[in-house]
Protein backbone atom coordinates (compact mmCIF):
# COMPACT_ATOMS: atom_id res chain seq x y z
CA UNK A 1 0.00 0.00 0.00
CA UNK A 2 3.00 2.25 0.64
CA UNK A 3 4.55 1.91 -2.64
CA UNK A 4 0.68 2.35 -3.99
CA UNK A 5 0.46 5.72 -2.34
CA UNK A 6 4.38 7.15 -3.00
CA UNK A 7 4.53 5.69 -6.51
CA UNK A 8 2.71 9.38 -7.85
CA UNK A 9 5.43 11.62 -6.52
CA UNK A 10 7.76 9.60 -8.92
CA UNK A 11 5.68 9.55 -11.63
CA UNK A 12 3.62 12.91 -11.78
CA UNK A 13 6.42 14.61 -10.22
CA UNK A 14 9.74 13.55 -10.71
CA UNK A 15 9.47 12.17 -14.34
CA UNK A 16 6.64 13.03 -16.63
CA UNK A 17 4.70 15.93 -15.41
CA UNK A 18 6.41 18.62 -12.67
CA UNK A 19 9.78 18.00 -13.32
CA UNK A 20 8.87 18.59 -17.77
CA UNK A 21 6.47 21.55 -16.83
CA UNK A 22 9.36 22.60 -14.48
CA UNK A 23 12.25 22.41 -17.33
CA UNK A 24 9.55 24.41 -19.62
CA UNK A 25 9.18 27.05 -17.35
CA UNK A 26 12.53 27.25 -16.50
CA UNK A 27 13.96 27.77 -19.81
CA UNK A 28 11.03 30.21 -20.92
CA UNK A 29 12.25 32.41 -18.46
CA UNK A 30 15.89 32.14 -18.83
CA UNK A 31 15.35 32.50 -23.18
CA UNK A 32 13.51 35.59 -21.65
CA UNK A 33 16.33 37.03 -19.92
CA UNK A 34 18.02 37.05 -23.04
CA UNK A 35 19.87 33.44 -23.29
CA UNK A 36 19.97 31.44 -26.98
CA UNK A 37 17.82 28.50 -27.00
CA UNK A 38 20.36 25.97 -25.90
CA UNK A 39 21.93 28.05 -23.44
CA UNK A 40 18.66 28.60 -21.76
CA UNK A 41 17.55 24.63 -22.24
CA UNK A 42 21.00 23.88 -20.13
CA UNK A 43 20.58 26.46 -17.69
CA UNK A 44 17.08 24.98 -16.94
CA UNK A 45 18.80 21.27 -16.95
CA UNK A 46 21.26 22.49 -14.51
CA UNK A 47 19.16 24.53 -11.62
CA UNK A 48 16.57 21.25 -11.80
CA UNK A 49 20.43 19.21 -11.24
CA UNK A 50 21.50 20.90 -8.51
CA UNK A 51 18.21 20.78 -6.47
CA UNK A 52 18.43 16.90 -7.09
CA UNK A 53 21.29 17.29 -5.79
CA UNK A 54 21.07 19.14 -2.47
CA UNK A 55 18.26 16.85 -2.05
CA UNK A 56 20.08 13.64 -2.41
CA UNK A 57 22.29 14.97 -0.04
CA UNK A 58 19.90 15.65 2.86
CA UNK A 59 18.48 12.20 2.24
CA UNK A 60 21.80 10.77 2.19
CA UNK A 61 22.94 12.25 6.11
CA UNK A 62 19.38 12.25 7.38
CA UNK A 63 18.24 8.60 6.48
CA UNK A 64 20.93 6.83 8.11
CA UNK A 65 21.06 8.64 11.16
CA UNK A 66 17.07 8.64 11.53
CA UNK A 67 17.27 4.85 11.06
CA UNK A 68 19.89 4.32 13.81
CA UNK A 69 17.87 6.21 16.03
CA UNK A 70 14.50 4.59 15.04
CA UNK A 71 16.31 1.12 15.84
CA UNK A 72 17.92 2.22 18.99
CA UNK A 73 14.08 2.76 20.03
CA UNK A 74 12.14 0.49 18.02
CA UNK A 75 10.19 3.13 17.04
CA UNK A 76 9.79 3.98 13.36
CA UNK A 77 5.87 5.35 12.99
CA UNK A 78 6.32 8.92 14.53
CA UNK A 79 9.32 8.99 11.91
CA UNK A 80 6.81 8.09 8.85
CA UNK A 81 4.24 10.65 10.46
CA UNK A 82 6.59 13.36 10.45
CA UNK A 83 7.67 12.66 6.79
CA UNK A 84 4.48 12.04 5.68
CA UNK A 85 3.33 15.63 7.13
CA UNK A 86 6.46 17.33 5.36
CA UNK A 87 5.60 15.15 1.98
CA UNK A 88 1.78 16.26 1.49
CA UNK A 89 2.76 20.33 2.47
CA UNK A 90 5.48 20.17 -0.01
CA UNK A 91 3.60 18.50 -2.63
CA UNK A 92 0.23 20.56 -2.20
CA UNK A 93 2.28 23.87 -2.88
CA UNK A 94 3.74 22.54 -5.93
CA UNK A 95 0.21 24.45 -7.35
CA UNK A 96 2.02 27.96 -6.90
CA UNK A 97 4.48 26.94 -9.89
CA UNK A 98 3.26 29.66 -11.98
CA UNK A 99 4.18 29.53 -15.59
CA UNK A 100 5.99 33.12 -15.99
CA UNK A 101 8.39 31.85 -13.68
CA UNK A 102 8.36 34.20 -10.97
CA UNK A 103 7.75 31.18 -8.36
CA UNK A 104 10.49 28.80 -10.00
CA UNK A 105 13.32 28.98 -7.06
CA UNK A 106 10.92 28.42 -4.83
CA UNK A 107 9.14 25.50 -6.28
CA UNK A 108 12.67 24.28 -6.33
CA UNK A 109 12.86 24.24 -2.95
CA UNK A 110 9.76 22.89 -2.15
CA UNK A 111 9.75 20.17 -4.69
CA UNK A 112 13.17 19.22 -3.26
CA UNK A 113 11.99 18.95 0.48
CA UNK A 114 9.26 16.92 -0.89
CA UNK A 115 11.64 14.45 -2.32
CA UNK A 116 13.72 14.04 1.54
CA UNK A 117 10.67 13.46 3.34
CA UNK A 118 9.26 10.81 0.82
CA UNK A 119 12.80 8.80 0.63
CA UNK A 120 12.82 9.37 4.46
CA UNK A 121 9.41 7.79 4.56
CA UNK A 122 11.01 4.94 2.59
CA UNK A 123 13.54 4.21 4.53
CA UNK A 124 11.31 3.25 7.59
CA UNK A 125 8.98 1.04 5.34
CA UNK A 126 11.86 -1.45 4.02
CA UNK A 127 12.50 -1.83 7.13
CA UNK A 128 9.25 -3.60 7.80
CA UNK A 129 10.73 -5.90 4.48
CA UNK A 130 12.54 -8.66 6.58
CA UNK A 131 9.51 -9.65 8.71
CA UNK A 132 7.57 -10.12 5.59
CA UNK A 133 9.06 -13.78 4.42
CA UNK A 134 12.51 -15.85 3.95
CA UNK A 135 14.78 -15.39 1.55
CA UNK A 136 13.71 -17.15 -1.24
CA UNK A 137 10.27 -15.10 -1.20
CA UNK A 138 11.13 -12.03 -0.20
CA UNK A 139 12.65 -10.66 -3.96
CA UNK A 140 9.51 -11.72 -5.19
CA UNK A 141 7.55 -9.93 -2.18
CA UNK A 142 9.62 -6.72 -2.96
CA UNK A 143 8.51 -6.90 -6.81
CA UNK A 144 5.05 -7.46 -6.14
CA UNK A 145 4.94 -4.65 -4.24
CA UNK A 146 6.71 -2.31 -6.74
CA UNK A 147 4.51 -3.36 -9.49
CA UNK A 148 1.61 -2.55 -7.24
CA UNK A 149 3.25 0.68 -7.02
CA UNK A 150 3.70 1.23 -10.31
CA UNK A 151 -0.18 0.24 -11.45
CA UNK A 152 -0.69 3.12 -9.05
CA UNK A 153 1.15 5.26 -10.49
CA UNK A 154 -0.05 4.48 -13.66
CA UNK A 155 -3.79 4.91 -12.43
CA UNK A 156 -2.81 8.41 -10.84
CA UNK A 157 -1.07 9.40 -14.25
CA UNK A 158 -3.93 8.05 -15.81
CA UNK A 159 -6.56 10.80 -14.30
CA UNK A 160 -3.94 13.73 -14.63
CA UNK A 161 -3.93 13.59 -17.69
CA UNK A 162 -7.43 12.78 -18.88
CA UNK A 163 -8.78 14.98 -16.51
CA UNK A 164 -6.70 17.90 -15.62
CA UNK A 165 -3.10 17.75 -17.75
CA UNK A 166 -3.65 20.79 -20.14
CA UNK A 167 -1.27 21.05 -23.04
CA UNK A 168 -3.39 23.63 -25.80
CA UNK A 169 -6.06 24.20 -23.09
CA UNK A 170 -7.30 20.85 -23.30
CA UNK A 171 -6.84 17.59 -21.26
CA UNK A 172 -4.45 14.99 -22.87
CA UNK A 173 -6.95 12.09 -25.74
CA UNK A 174 -10.13 13.14 -24.89
CA UNK A 175 -10.13 16.72 -25.06
CA UNK A 176 -11.75 18.22 -21.60
CA UNK A 177 -11.27 21.59 -20.37
CA UNK A 178 -9.00 21.21 -17.31
CA UNK A 179 -10.75 20.05 -14.26
CA UNK A 180 -13.95 19.83 -15.85
CA UNK A 181 -13.78 23.81 -16.75
CA UNK A 182 -13.15 24.52 -13.12
CA UNK A 183 -9.41 24.98 -13.78
CA UNK A 184 -7.93 27.87 -16.47
CA UNK A 185 -6.21 26.39 -19.00
CA UNK A 186 -3.99 29.89 -19.49
CA UNK A 187 -2.34 29.76 -15.83
CA UNK A 188 -1.60 26.34 -16.75
CA UNK A 189 -3.79 25.31 -13.55
CA UNK A 190 -4.35 21.90 -14.66
CA UNK A 191 -1.16 21.16 -14.85
CA UNK A 192 -0.24 22.70 -11.53
CA UNK A 193 -3.16 20.64 -10.57
CA UNK A 194 -0.28 17.40 -10.24
CA UNK A 195 1.13 18.75 -6.98
CA UNK A 196 -2.18 18.61 -4.91
CA UNK A 197 -3.56 15.36 -6.65
CA UNK A 198 -0.10 13.93 -5.47
CA UNK A 199 -0.86 15.38 -1.90
CA UNK A 200 -4.41 13.45 -1.92
CA UNK A 201 -3.93 10.60 -3.00
CA UNK A 202 -0.77 9.94 -0.93
CA UNK A 203 -3.05 11.09 2.35
CA UNK A 204 -6.54 8.82 0.96
CA UNK A 205 -4.25 5.88 0.74
CA UNK A 206 -2.00 5.95 3.63
CA UNK A 207 -5.07 6.13 5.54
CA UNK A 208 -5.67 1.69 5.51
CA UNK A 209 -1.37 1.64 5.75
CA UNK A 210 -1.38 3.72 9.20
CA UNK A 211 -4.73 1.78 10.21
CA UNK A 212 -3.40 -1.62 9.80
CA UNK A 213 0.24 -0.94 10.23
CA UNK A 214 0.96 -1.05 14.75
CA UNK A 215 4.26 -1.04 16.31
CA UNK A 216 4.56 -3.57 19.36
CA UNK A 217 4.55 -1.97 22.34
CA UNK A 218 5.99 -4.51 24.32
CA UNK A 219 9.06 -4.05 21.87
CA UNK A 220 9.67 -0.54 22.22
CA UNK A 221 12.18 0.97 24.51
CA UNK A 222 14.62 3.87 25.91
CA UNK A 223 16.78 4.44 23.68
CA UNK A 224 18.95 7.70 22.57
CA UNK A 225 20.93 9.62 20.54
CA UNK A 226 24.07 8.60 22.18
CA UNK A 227 22.83 4.83 21.82
CA UNK A 228 22.06 5.01 18.12
CA UNK A 229 25.32 6.94 17.20
CA UNK A 230 27.49 4.10 19.14
CA UNK A 231 25.68 1.44 17.40
CA UNK A 232 26.08 2.99 14.23
CA UNK A 233 29.87 3.53 14.75
CA UNK A 234 29.95 0.10 15.23
CA UNK A 235 27.64 -1.37 12.58
CA UNK A 236 29.93 1.52 9.70
CA UNK A 237 33.33 0.34 11.12
CA UNK A 238 32.27 -3.03 10.18
CA UNK A 239 31.18 -2.77 7.03
CA UNK A 240 34.75 -3.08 5.76
CA UNK A 241 34.73 -6.21 7.29
CA UNK A 242 31.77 -7.49 5.28
CA UNK A 243 33.37 -7.03 1.58
CA UNK A 244 30.19 -8.86 0.27
CA UNK A 245 28.34 -5.64 2.10
CA UNK A 246 30.50 -3.16 1.65
CA UNK A 247 30.70 -3.98 -2.41
CA UNK A 248 26.95 -3.96 -2.42
CA UNK A 249 26.41 -0.86 -0.44
CA UNK A 250 28.89 0.79 -2.74
CA UNK A 251 27.62 -0.81 -6.06
CA UNK A 252 24.30 0.14 -5.59
CA UNK A 253 25.16 3.57 -4.75
CA UNK A 254 26.32 4.20 -8.12
CA UNK A 255 24.08 1.93 -10.16
CA UNK A 256 21.08 3.73 -8.63
CA UNK A 257 22.59 7.41 -8.85
CA UNK A 258 22.65 7.02 -12.52
CA UNK A 259 19.41 5.34 -12.21
CA UNK A 260 18.07 8.16 -10.03
CA UNK A 261 19.61 10.30 -12.92
CA UNK A 262 17.56 8.78 -15.35
CA UNK A 263 14.13 9.26 -13.88
CA UNK A 264 15.05 12.79 -13.04
CA UNK A 265 16.13 13.79 -16.33
CA UNK A 266 14.21 11.68 -18.84
CA UNK A 267 11.49 13.79 -19.40
CA UNK A 268 13.11 17.26 -19.17
CA UNK A 269 15.76 15.39 -21.84
CA UNK A 270 12.68 14.63 -24.67
CA UNK A 271 11.71 18.26 -24.00
CA UNK A 272 14.99 20.06 -24.68
CA UNK A 273 16.09 17.46 -26.88
CA UNK A 274 13.42 16.74 -28.47
CA UNK A 275 11.10 19.74 -28.29
CA UNK A 276 8.32 17.03 -26.80
CA UNK A 277 5.16 18.78 -25.76
CA UNK A 278 3.07 17.17 -22.94
CA UNK A 279 0.65 14.76 -25.50
CA UNK A 280 4.28 12.74 -26.53
CA UNK A 281 5.27 12.81 -22.77
CA UNK A 282 2.30 11.04 -21.44
CA UNK A 283 2.43 8.14 -23.79
CA UNK A 284 5.84 7.87 -22.97
CA UNK A 285 4.86 8.30 -19.51
CA UNK A 286 2.08 5.37 -19.97
CA UNK A 287 4.49 3.25 -21.36
CA UNK A 288 7.13 3.04 -19.07
CA UNK A 289 4.55 2.23 -16.05
CA UNK A 290 3.03 -0.27 -18.11
CA UNK A 291 6.31 -1.59 -18.45
CA UNK A 292 7.65 -1.13 -15.24
CA UNK A 293 4.82 -3.09 -13.53
CA UNK A 294 5.02 -5.65 -15.87
CA UNK A 295 9.22 -6.39 -15.94
CA UNK A 296 9.06 -5.87 -12.47
CA UNK A 297 6.44 -8.66 -11.78
CA UNK A 298 8.97 -10.96 -13.89
CA UNK A 299 11.86 -9.96 -12.36
CA UNK A 300 10.44 -10.98 -9.25
CA UNK A 301 10.08 -14.80 -10.70
CA UNK A 302 13.92 -14.50 -11.61
CA UNK A 303 14.35 -13.35 -8.33
CA UNK A 304 12.95 -16.32 -7.09
CA UNK A 305 14.58 -18.65 -8.86
CA UNK A 306 18.04 -17.60 -9.74
CA UNK A 307 18.32 -14.48 -7.00
CA UNK A 308 18.87 -11.07 -7.23
CA UNK A 309 22.34 -10.88 -8.18
CA UNK A 310 22.01 -12.26 -12.07
CA UNK A 311 18.73 -10.18 -12.06
CA UNK A 312 20.76 -6.55 -11.03
CA UNK A 313 23.35 -7.75 -13.82
CA UNK A 314 21.08 -7.87 -16.28
CA UNK A 315 19.19 -4.79 -15.82
CA UNK A 316 22.24 -2.78 -15.64
CA UNK A 317 22.82 -3.67 -18.73
CA UNK A 318 19.97 -2.68 -20.69
CA UNK A 319 20.41 0.67 -18.75
CA UNK A 320 23.65 1.29 -19.74
CA UNK A 321 23.12 0.77 -23.06
CA UNK A 322 19.75 2.69 -22.68
CA UNK A 323 22.13 5.71 -21.94
CA UNK A 324 24.78 5.89 -24.81
CA UNK A 325 21.96 5.66 -26.98
CA UNK A 326 20.30 8.77 -25.23
CA UNK A 327 23.20 10.49 -25.54
CA UNK A 328 23.39 10.39 -29.63
CA UNK A 329 20.17 10.88 -29.96
CA UNK A 330 18.67 14.41 -31.66
CA UNK A 331 15.86 15.85 -33.37
CA UNK A 332 17.90 15.46 -36.80
CA UNK A 333 19.84 12.48 -36.02
CA UNK A 334 21.40 9.69 -34.37
CA UNK A 335 25.32 9.65 -34.22
CA UNK A 336 25.61 11.17 -36.87
CA UNK A 337 23.08 9.18 -39.41
CA UNK A 338 20.53 11.56 -40.20
CA UNK A 339 17.06 11.47 -40.29
CA UNK A 340 14.81 12.52 -43.41
CA UNK A 341 12.18 16.12 -42.60
CA UNK A 342 9.70 15.47 -40.21
CA UNK A 343 10.83 11.72 -39.15
CA UNK A 344 8.92 10.45 -36.42
CA UNK A 345 11.98 7.43 -35.64
CA UNK A 346 12.87 9.32 -33.11
CA UNK A 347 9.94 9.64 -30.83
CA UNK A 348 9.66 5.97 -31.85
CA UNK A 349 13.27 5.20 -30.74
CA UNK A 350 12.68 7.51 -27.16
CA UNK A 351 9.35 5.74 -26.25
CA UNK A 352 11.36 2.30 -26.73
CA UNK A 353 14.22 4.15 -24.37
CA UNK A 354 10.88 4.33 -21.62
CA UNK A 355 9.80 1.20 -22.23
CA UNK A 356 13.50 -0.16 -21.20
CA UNK A 357 14.20 2.77 -18.30
CA UNK A 358 10.67 1.96 -16.69
CA UNK A 359 11.06 -1.87 -16.93
CA UNK A 360 14.40 -2.28 -15.90
CA UNK A 361 14.71 0.71 -13.49
CA UNK A 362 11.07 -1.09 -11.86
CA UNK A 363 13.16 -4.12 -11.71
CA UNK A 364 16.41 -3.33 -10.68
CA UNK A 365 15.22 -1.32 -7.19
CA UNK A 366 12.94 -4.29 -6.72
CA UNK A 367 16.22 -6.92 -6.75
CA UNK A 368 18.22 -3.88 -4.76
CA UNK A 369 15.68 -4.42 -2.12
CA UNK A 370 15.89 -8.32 -1.99
CA UNK A 371 19.72 -7.88 -2.08
CA UNK A 372 19.70 -5.83 0.61
CA UNK A 373 17.57 -8.32 2.71
CA UNK A 374 20.29 -10.88 1.85
CA UNK A 375 22.61 -8.72 4.02
CA UNK A 376 20.07 -7.31 6.93
CA UNK A 377 20.46 -7.61 10.38
CA UNK A 378 17.34 -8.91 11.47
CA UNK A 379 17.98 -6.91 15.22
CA UNK A 380 18.39 -3.77 13.08
CA UNK A 381 16.30 -3.65 9.82
CA UNK A 382 16.12 0.28 10.51
CA UNK A 383 19.80 0.93 10.43
CA UNK A 384 20.26 -1.26 7.53
CA UNK A 385 18.06 -0.36 5.26
CA UNK A 386 19.17 3.51 6.76
CA UNK A 387 22.40 2.02 5.16
CA UNK A 388 20.71 1.16 2.06
CA UNK A 389 19.17 4.54 1.33
CA UNK A 390 22.38 6.21 2.76
CA UNK A 391 24.33 3.91 0.14
CA UNK A 392 21.60 4.82 -2.71
CA UNK A 393 21.71 8.51 -1.46
CA UNK A 394 25.38 9.17 -0.14
CA UNK A 395 26.21 10.18 -4.02
CA UNK A 396 22.43 11.22 -5.16
CA UNK A 397 23.80 14.11 -5.27
CA UNK A 398 26.44 12.79 -7.59
CA UNK A 399 24.53 12.58 -11.35
CA UNK A 400 22.54 15.81 -10.78
CA UNK A 401 25.87 17.21 -10.12
CA UNK A 402 28.34 15.91 -12.87
CA UNK A 403 24.89 16.05 -15.37
CA UNK A 404 24.84 20.00 -14.25
CA UNK A 405 28.24 20.14 -14.36
CA UNK A 406 28.84 18.71 -18.07
CA UNK A 407 25.80 20.66 -19.45
CA UNK A 408 27.34 23.59 -18.34
CA UNK A 409 30.61 22.93 -19.80
CA UNK A 410 29.75 21.53 -22.95
CA UNK A 411 26.45 23.82 -23.68
CA UNK A 412 24.98 20.87 -24.51
CA UNK A 413 21.65 18.88 -22.89
CA UNK A 414 22.63 15.54 -24.74
CA UNK A 415 26.39 15.32 -23.50
CA UNK A 416 25.71 16.63 -20.11
CA UNK A 417 24.10 12.86 -19.62
CA UNK A 418 27.48 11.49 -20.64
CA UNK A 419 28.44 10.85 -16.85
CA UNK A 420 25.12 8.30 -16.34
CA UNK A 421 26.75 5.93 -18.40
CA UNK A 422 30.45 6.31 -15.98
CA UNK A 423 28.05 5.49 -12.95
CA UNK A 424 26.35 2.72 -14.04
CA UNK A 425 29.79 1.18 -15.45
CA UNK A 426 31.26 1.62 -11.66
CA UNK A 427 28.14 0.13 -9.81
CA UNK A 428 28.65 -2.97 -12.08
CA UNK A 429 32.13 -3.87 -11.44
CA UNK A 430 31.33 -3.58 -7.57
CA UNK A 431 29.27 -6.04 -8.28
CA UNK A 432 32.14 -8.51 -8.66
CA UNK A 433 32.36 -8.83 -4.84
CA UNK A 434 28.72 -9.23 -4.03
CA UNK A 435 28.48 -12.76 -2.55
CA UNK A 436 24.64 -14.02 -4.49
CA UNK A 437 23.78 -15.26 -0.62
CA UNK A 438 24.76 -12.06 1.24
CA UNK A 439 25.74 -11.77 4.65
CA UNK A 440 23.57 -11.27 7.62
CA UNK A 441 26.36 -11.40 10.42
Amino acid sequence: MFDWATQPFYTLGLTFIFGPYFASVSADYFLNTGLDQGSADARAQMIWSWGQAVAGFFVAIIGVFAGAYADSTHRRMPWLWASSAVFVVCSWLLWYMVPDGSAMWSSLIIFSTAFVAAELAVVFTNAVLPSLGNRHDIGEISANGAALGYLGGILSLTIMLFFFFDEGGKTFMIGLLPGFGLLDAGSREGTRAVGPLIAIWYTVFMIPFFACVHEDKSSIKQGGLRQAMASLKLSLQGLVKRQSLFAFLGAQMFYRDALNGLYAFGGIYAVLILGWGQTQLGIFAVIGCISAVLVTWVSGKYDRNFGPLPVIYFHIYILIAVSLCMIGLSRTSFYGFGFTAGSTLPDVMFYIFGLAIGGSGGGIYAASRSMMFRHTNPDRPNESFGLFSLAGKATAFLAPLLIGIFTFLLNDAALGFLPVVGLFVVGMLLLRWVSPEGDQT
